[in-house]
């Protein structure tokens, strides 16, 4: 995996909007790549269908089609989880995309919760990439961080470059504004 300096990193933040259980309208992505903690440079939106399958396969084909790619450094999530039960594998998405992937929340991840909610969906095959997913732990402010193509050092010097408000990445942060806004209007909840 090609390593970047995390003074200024390119970092792609997705998120998706928020849905009803069941809509049969595809849920909204969005995706917003800052040049570290301060400069938004480009941003996508996307569409996948609520508790959809091949949540991998999606992103690796949308980001690598954006003209934003050739750029990227790194993508952030806020779950291993896209528009309900999609999956991700987070480590297949690094390998494909040869960047590494952080994955970061405010609150430990619940495997107990998501192989119950899989599993009452009849979707609890997809258990085995949660299993598969790598560790997430905590950092020394709070934030739970799990990482795919590349090391633990690496993963947080990129996470320290990334923030601006918040203590999440501020693509991530953005991207979250974004797909709530195509939802509801206007952005919305804790960032």
């Amino acid at each position: 995996m090609p390593r970047s300096s995390p003074r200024r990193p390119h970092l792609l933040g997705i998120d998706d909007g928020p849905f009803v259980k069941g809509q049969s309208a595809p849920v909204p992505i969005a995706a917003a790549l800052c040049e570290g903690p301060d400069l938004l440079e480009a941003a996508a939106i996307g569409a996948f269908p609520v508790d959809g399958d091949g949540a991998t396969e999606f992103l690796v084909a949308w980001i690598s089609r954006l003209r934003m790619r050739a750029s990227l450094q790194g993508v952030a999530l806020g779950g291993i989880t896209l528009a309900g039960l999609g999956v991700v594998d987070v480590r297949a998405l690094a390998r494909s995309l040869e960047v590494p992937v952080l994955v970061v929340t405010r609150k430990a991840p619940d495997n107990a919760r998501l192989r119950g909610a899989l599993e009452a969906a009849g979707c609890g095959e997809r258990f085995a990439i949660a299993e598969r997913s790598p560790a997430a732990e905590r950092t020394a402010d709070g934030i739970w961080l799990a990482q795919a193509g590349t090391e633990r050092p690496h993963a947080l010097a990129l996470l320290e470059a990334s923030r601006g408000k918040a203590k999440l990445p501020e693509a991530l942060r953005i991207a979250h504004l974004f797909a709530t806004a195509i939802v509801r209007g206007e952005s919305h909840g804790r960032v």
